[in-house]
């Protein structure tokens, strides 16, 4: 069975941030993080997640990558250990392509 991965916008994700304390994980590598990432994101690569799901993040986390893909299979490693995540849809590319500023590298 094929665990449903609940996404937002990146504008649902801004809103969020700007309401208060929320959680962004960044799975992307950290060389890929280091070119620009989400502000206030904190880089977990995916294959460290998936190595501790539970130590990774804390119940409402926002999963964020380059486009969407790990960052879904990240929210489901996350959900089966009980911990509900959301997957930013188009991930750093779609907060990029918005006109979002980033932090480090350069859009």
């Amino acid at each position: 069975m094929t665990r449903t991965v609940r996404e937002v916008t990146v504008e649902e994700l801004e809103a969020q941030r700007n309401l208060g304390d929320v959680q962004v994980i960044d799975v992307r590598s950290p060389e890929e993080y280091a070119t620009g990432h989400v502000p206030g994101a904190v880089n977990m690569p995916f294959e460290d997640l998936l190595a501790a799901p539970a130590a990774s993040a804390r119940a409402g986390a926002h999963v964020v990558c380059h486009s969407g893909r790990r960052s879904a299979e990240a929210v489901r490693a996350l959900g089966e250990a009980g911990i509900p995540a959301v997957s930013v849809a188009g991930g750093t590319a779609a907060w990029i392509e918005s006109g979002r500023k980033i932090e480090g590298g350069t859009p």
